[in-house]
């Protein structure tokens, strides 16, 4: 069974992704984020046809600090952070390895 990607975030963020065919998202306007981007992550977490969560790295300092210790060690569905320098080979790199368990970009010591 294949596993859907989700988008949060602002209708600007996930307009994209959704023209590139993500079908699971979850649009919290700017204005918004203080009292929806919790709720909204809680029902991304909770579909289990989510593998992957997508949402831009400023969006983190809206949820609740429960809430983003949950998004930062979740493994089903792995979220991946966009924007303000987390997209870097290093952050996208760990976020990689956690998702999958193996470091792809490994030096091959053979």
């Amino acid at each position: 069974m294949s596993q859907e990607i989700a988008v949060i975030g602002s209708p600007e963020f996930t307009t994209g992704f959704r023209l590139a065919g993500v079908r699971t998202f979850e649009n919290v306007p700017d204005d918004e984020k203080n009292e929806e981007l919790d709720d909204a992550v809680e029902r991304v977490m909770a579909d289990d046809d989510v593998g992957i969560a997508v949402m831009h790295a400023d969006d983190l300092e809206y949820l609740s600090r429960q809430v983003r210790e949950t998004v930062e060690t979740s493994v089903e569905p792995t979220f991946v952070t966009l924007g303000s320098g987390t997209a870097g080979s290093g952050g996208l790199r760990d976020q990689i390895k956690r998702a999958i368990g193996i470091d792809l970009m490994a030096e091959d010591e053979t």
